[in-house]
């Protein structure tokens, strides 16, 4: 009896892997680099000059595409705080008390349109954007008038917060993978 369901796991096991073949080999891959709402990142991300995979590495690492995700200051999958939603929906003209961040195609609409905005107001710069998504437009601004942080007042050499820097990387590391992943797709 033992050696029959011996066996048997065996055969499960065996079974278990076909599938995992069969349905997507690349299936660990995707639960460390998830991919969702596609349709929605190609519109906004286009509307906005942005690359897709830049977007979605955002999304990655501010809620792993959990459209609920809720960080305390801030929901949704691009995590936009509510003082941020109303200051991008005050400049388009829209009504915020109808605004559902934790709404898939919102919150990607609204911080596409401000992680343009930054990308711009940094004169390109996409780190000093990424910085100012995480940390704050106003932290980013002390860092890039003092010397320890940044040479030209422009660009950032190095970031005092540690959750920032590592989100910066963070983010430049999904971006890279999901360029090299799904570009050819």
């Amino acid at each position: 009896m033992g050696k029959l369901i011996k066996v048997m796991m065996a055969v499960l096991a065996v079974l278990i892997a076909i599938i995992g073949v069969l349905v997507g080999f690349n299936t660990g891959r995707n639960i460390a680099h998830p991919v969702a709402y596609v349709d929605l990142i190609e519109k906004y991300a286009a509307e906005n000059e942005l690359d897709k995979y830049l977007v979605m590495a955002v999304i990655k690492t501010e809620s792993s595409f959990i459209p609920d995700a809720h960080s305390g200051k801030a929901s949704g999958l691009m995590q936009l705080t509510d003082e941020t939603a109303q200051w991008i929906c005050s400049r388009r003209d829209i009504d915020y008390s109808g605004i559902d961040l934790m709404d898939p195609e919102t919150s990607i609409d609204l911080g596409c349109y401000y992680l343009k905005y930054l990308i711009d107001h940094y004169d390109g710069n996409i780190d000093t954007a990424l910085a100012a998504y995480n940390g704050g437009m106003g932290n980013v601004a002390g860092w890039l008038d003092d010397d320890r942080y940044s040479a030209d007042g422009e660009t950032l050499h190095d970031i005092p917060f540690p959750e920032t820097k590592g989100y910066v990387e963070k983010v430049n590391d999904s971006w890279a993978y999901y360029k090299e992943t799904y570009s050819g797709t």
